[in-house]
């Protein structure tokens, strides 16, 4: 699957991207990833990884990555530099990951959001999004996540 748009400068992430997008999860949230563990999912088959940056001449500031298996795919993490945060890059992704999945044959987009973080379940909600499950104490921290769901 290949994306890209001048918009916000959001693209296909490459093995290059690693190092930033793991820089990006260790700001934002507590169990990260490492350069590493991201580098597995570029690239790989049934993988989705989009870059963003509020031009395509800036460094990358946000990114996703999906998981597709057969006409299911679910998004893996999502996350948006502090600093850069509600400038539109997150809605963009989605946006971006949502027509590609849907040109690929998708027909069902899967997602967990931590109980109570109450922006990112009013952007999914906002893109038509609905809770279909709940998970307790899904999160290293304790926290129970909910799960949404998009039919594409």
């Amino acid at each position: 699957m290949s994306v890209a748009s001048s918009a916000l400068g959001i693209r296909t992430a490459g093995v290059f991207d690693a190092e930033a997008m793991a820089a990006i999860h260790r700001a934002c949230f507590a169990k990260n990833w490492s350069a590493g563990e991201i580098a597995q999912f570029l690239g790989a088959p049934g993988c989705l990884s989009l870059v963003a940056s509020l031009s395509p001449q800036q460094t990358v500031q946000g990114f996703l990555i999906v998981r597709s298996a057969g006409d299911e795919s679910e998004i893996l993490t999502l996350a948006v530099n502090p600093s850069h945060r509600r400038q539109g890059l997150a809605r963009a992704l989605l946006t971006a990951a949502i027509d590609s999945l849907r040109k690929a044959g998708a027909k069902r987009l899967f997602l967990e959001v931590e109980s109570g973080n109450e922006s990112p379940r009013g952007l999914y909600q906002s893109l038509g999004v609905i809770a279909v499950g709940h998970r307790p104490r899904y999160y290293e921290h304790g926290a129970d996540a909910d799960i949404f769901s998009l039919a594409l």
